[in-house]
């Protein structure tokens, strides 16, 4: 390893001097983010040990505010690090994060604990409704204290002790269960020798497949690599069985085929370790623990919305699959159903005798710069005023990213990344994340990065998306927007920082632009002749996804359904056989299918066991209550429409966790969000549910 790089002069906490504080990536090596590091925690340590003895009385001012505006450096540091570490990881990034995981727990614990501090943060909770606080200065005195408290302030000196063991421990485990997944995805790639095996691809697709081939070290042939969920785009494509099978059992076993990437003996850990802190800081369950600070009441409340749902979906579902082995004229494995579900999507599904394009012909309409340009972007300026500005002058963590200025009218407001294509050291899936946090206190704006993992194309081809990447490209700016738009005094008030089971609920409400007629005439054309998409293609588009399949719904309640099981067990009742206990969870909640798998098995259930969604991925459907009534708000009011978007940035996007956002939804709509328009968007609302 070379030498440390001393913290005077440390890219990462030194001004850049560039737009927004954009960090200096092309300065930065793996070496400056230890020392970094090193002096952040120090020199947020002194901050804090300041706060806490302060010999003046403890106010909003020099308690609760000071501590949200301290560690700025540390935030920054966090900022770039773990931007760069989840789409860009290598070996050394690696081994940094699993020691910084442990190292930030340590920290967090040791300011949670801090007596003083704490002391100091109670009194103003205490004195919170006789201070004359803002709406967003009680929210933050509460949630400070509700952190604290959480974080194992109130218990004694033994049971922090088993605080600071359980969350360090629990920290190395989850980022390792990431790095574990992120391994065993790539080795899990599907050889294929011969071309044939690939009927059905792309010649894009192909081209992607020889090339990760040869990266691998094979002198020919193609590697099919695997997306992060169970189903996998290939086997929706690929013509012959024989391979669609060998990819979806790739799929379905992964992390689960013994080996050092095996996650079973992991996943037992965590769950008795997260049941053990519950208890500790009496809850009855970590499920109980992480809804307490959602908008959902309870687990049981959550739980009853997925059996609602669960019961008509799988009945839908069942007869879903009849139709179409009886359509294919053969009882269908579990590696034909997405296959013929695109099949049946194509053809019409022969239930009806008029004639339905082939929707993937829309993929030759759905270029990824024309999408950004003219679709993402342009929608973004009907409804908000804004505008996009690539700056080519300014470097991102990988050559692939590119950074757009984003203008309110003629202000500047932030900084846009995007990085959409796959490569191997990029963990699967799509996201958002902030490098910035906006903050009027800090006079800060924010810097909002999207990533995806898009085949690249080879040079100079076009980059053309499949529909379900189309609508991915829409969500993940959803959550962009909410944090570019966001309007808040305090950082950790800022944009996305909202509750797990409504943060979804923005970037599915920018999902309905996709298709809107204003905004796919002004992208979809063809990629090649330059023609518009005919109407016929975009009207057989919208109506294949204006319900989703059943297969999807259950696909997703499955997924959400084990999570809220294993979060819902004592410490004593973890199982030693891992897919055993998911086989039985999924029959209890009359959602076990074989030939409708969970999105994602326990063994490869990132969200969960390495990302922050433990007990809460039941919050996109939770959410999209809200996204289905929202939706149908924005077109009975014209749709795209400025004073609506107006209207939304103002209740929704720009408030962050600075109100209450179920609150301010409601004001906006006139009434709760209700359950009808998602049943029917499901398809389920004739069914009973």
């Amino acid at each position: 390893m070379a030498d440390a790089v001393a913290p005077s002069g440390n890219p990462v906490l030194s001004p850049s001097g560039l737009p927004y504080g954009l960090p200096d990536f092309a300065s930065l090596t793996d070496d400056h983010y230890l020392p970094a590091y090193d002096a952040a925690f120090a020199e947020h340590l002194a901050e804090v040990d300041a706060i806490a003895s302060d010999p003046e009385p403890a106010t909003f001012g020099n308690t609760v505010e000071a501590l949200e505006l301290a560690g700025r450096s540390l935030a920054r540091a966090n900022g770039i690090f773990f931007n760069v570490e989840g789409p860009d990881s290598n070996p050394r990034r690696a081994e940094i994060a699993q020691r910084l995981a442990v190292r930030l727990t340590e920290h967090g614990n040791a300011i949670a604990m801090n007596a003083d501090l704490f002391a100091r943060i109670r009194s103003v909770y205490e004195q919170r409704d006789a201070l004359g606080l803002s709406q967003a200065q009680l929210r933050l005195t509460e949630q400070r204290y509700r952190d604290a408290v959480r974080a194992g302030a109130a218990l004694d000196d033994d049971g922090q002790a088993l605080m600071r063991e359980w969350s360090g421990r629990l920290a190395t485990l989850t980022t390792e269960f990431g790095q574990h997944l992120l391994d065993e995805t790539n080795a899990s790639a599907v050889f294929a020798a011969d071309i044939e095996e690939l009927d059905g691809l792309s010649a894009g697709e192909i081209a992607a497949a020889s090339r990760a081939a040869q990266a691998q070290g094979h002198t020919d042939g193609y590697l099919i690599t695997l997306e992060l969920p169970t189903s996998q785009a290939s086997v929706a494509k690929l013509t012959r069985s024989d391979v669609r099978r060998r990819v979806f059992e790739a799929s379905m076993n992964r992390c689960a085929r013994g080996g050092e990437h095996d996650t079973r003996e992991m996943i037992r850990e965590i769950v008795e370790l997260r049941a053990r802190r519950a208890r500790l800081l009496g809850y009855v369950d970590h499920a109980a623990y992480v809804i307490d600070e959602e908008t959902a009441p309870d687990p049981q409340a959550a739980a009853d919305l997925l059996a609602e749902l669960g019961a008509s979906a799988m009945a839908v579902g069942r007869s879903e699959i009849e139709r179409l082995a009886a359509h294919a004229g053969t009882e269908l494995q579990p590696w034909d159903v997405t296959f013929a579900l695109a099949a049946d999507q194509r053809s019409g599904a022969a239930e009806s005798s008029a004639h339905i394009p082939d929707i993937s012909e829309f993929e030759s309409y759905c270029e990824l710069e024309s999408v950004l340009a003219d679709g993402v972007f342009a929608a973004a300026n009907t409804l908000y005023g804004l505008s996009f500005t690539e700056r080519t002058d300014l470097v991102g963590y990988h050559p692939d990213v590119r950074i757009w200025e984003v203008f309110s009218g003629d202000r500047g407001i932030g900084l846009f990344l995007g990085d959409f294509y796959a490569r191997p050291s990029k963990r699967g899936g799509a996201w958002m994340n902030n490098i910035v946090d906006q903050s009027r206190a800090l006079d800060a704006a924010p810097i909002i990065v999207n990533v995806a993992n898009l085949t690249k194309p080879e040079p100079g081809e076009a980059c053309l998306l499949t529909i379900d990447q189309l609508m991915t490209i829409f969500h993940e700016f959803g959550h962009a927007l909410h944090g570019l738009l966001s309007d808040v005094d305090y950082p950790s008030q800022s944009g996305t920082s909202v509750p797990r089971d409504f943060v979804e609920f923005p970037s599915q409400v920018n999902e309905m632009w996709a298709l809107h007629p204003e905004v796919v005439a002004g992208y979809a054309t063809h990629h090649r002749t330059g023609e518009p998409a005919p109407a016929a293609l975009v009207d057989a588009v919208r109506a294949a996804t204006d319900t989703d399949t059943a297969h999807s719904t259950v696909e997703y309640l499955a997924a959400a359904a084990l999570d809220l099981a294993w979060h819902r067990l004592d410490p004593e009742e973890v199982p030693t056989d891992v897919l055993a206990f998911e086989e039985k969870a999924l029959s209890e909640a009359g959602l076990a299918s074989s030939l409708i798998p969970p999105r994602y098995r326990t063994t490869y259930f990132n969200h969960v066991f390495g990302g922050g969604y433990s007990s809460a991925y039941y919050s996109y459907i939770w959410s999209e209550v809200l996204d289905a009534e929202t939706e149908q708000w924005f077109l009975a009011g014209g749709g795209l429409d400025r004073d609506l978007g107006r209207q939304f940035v103002d209740s929704v996007l720009s408030v962050g966790d600075s109100v209450d956002q179920v609150d301010a939804h409601a004001r906006m709509l006139g009434h709760r969000a209700r359950i009808e328009p998602l049943l029917t968007r499901l398809g389920l609302a004739t069914t009973g549910a």
